[in-house]
């Protein structure tokens, strides 16, 4: 058996509302898995569905083979599952937490000594062992709660966006990590709201209002985008969407950082009739060019379909 989570035909409902509508998605053994979406996706409560913490309303749940529908509790003993808020404990020193963590999962004593060494070390957390939770960064308290996430061992994680927050270069860090533990064959599911962050991932799912939109490698849902993206630099920005989210031959418009993606059918039919149109509104200091499509423009346009 390949896959290290199958979902199938999963629906949770929380009164009248549908959080995951029939959901069926399937993650290979010893991949990173990057799930995307808005809030409100439903992203947060598969995680739970899968980790037991949820009951499924109806449909087929396994992880690493097991039934985590059935059998729940061996599934929670079997993985790992960083939340969005990860409960340190911080009045515990970094040790104090990992201690913690072990006995919940049944750590035996020697093995604990083995094993909190080994993710202090690698974590780069080892000179601060003593020191209480409250008082590590934000970076450092994202890598405690991974290496409690990881004291038993695990052969799949599941982390609810981890890096949230956290500055550029704890990311960065925070990444390297992950790809160490990947590197030993441990199966990463991971949401995130940095499309950086999927592009790293082997498979990627879009996710929107319980559904799962598409679903591939970053490369293949790029080129699942139907049409070209128009780069627009300009200093009148805003004026500039207003404008052309009327224009006929623009599909949509979004801001991208100082810029503007415009998804058009065709680049070298749209230009010519975008600069000529943000001309007449005098709109001037106008840089367009064709670019090759982001996994962030692919999602956007699966969102917007």
């Amino acid at each position: 058996m390949n896959a290290a989570i199958e979902i199938v035909s999963v629906t949770r409902r929380f009164g009248a509302t549908v959080a995951v509508a029939g959901l069926t998605l399937e993650v290979a053994r010893g991949e990173i898995f990057g799930l995307v979406g808005p809030d409100g996706a439903g992203k947060t409560t598969l995680m739970r569905l899968i980790c037991g913490a949820l009951a499924v309303d109806s449909g087929n749940l396994r992880v690493d083979g097991v039934d985590a529908v059935a059998d729940a509790p061996r599934v929670q003993a079997m993985i790992g599952y960083m939340p969005q808020r990860f409960s340190l404990y911080p009045d515990l020193s970094v040790m104090e937490n990992l201690r913690f963590y072990s006995d919940i999962f049944g750590v035996t004593r020697d093995m604990f000594e083995t094993r909190s060494k080994s993710l202090l070390d690698e974590f780069a957390l080892t000179p601060f062992h003593a020191r209480l939770a409250d008082e590590l960064s934000g970076g450092m308290k994202q890598k405690l709660a991974l290496a409690c996430t990881l004291i038993h061992s695990p052969t799949t994680i599941l982390l609810d966006e981890p890096t949230a927050g956290v500055d550029p270069v704890s990311r960065r860090e925070f990444w390297r990590i992950l790809y160490g533990i990947n590197h030993t064959g441990t199966t990463i599911f991971v949401s995130t709201p940095y499309m950086d962050e999927a592009e790293r991932a082997v498979h990627v799912a879009f996710m929107s209002r319980g559904s799962i939109l598409s679903c591939g490698t970053p490369k293949e849902l790029k080129e699942q985008l139907q049409g070209d993206i128009v780069e627009i630099r300009c200093a009148k920005r805003a004026d500039a969407w207003r404008l052309l989210r009327t224009e006929p031959l623009v599909r949509s418009i979004e801001v991208f950082g100082d810029t503007l993606h415009a998804l058009v059918a065709t680049a070298a039919e749209a230009m010519p009739q975008i600069a000529q149109r943000l001309q007449s509104a005098q709109i001037g200091d106008v840089r367009i060019r064709e670019i090759p499509p982001s996994l962030e423009d692919a999602f956007v346009a699966k969102l917007t379909a």
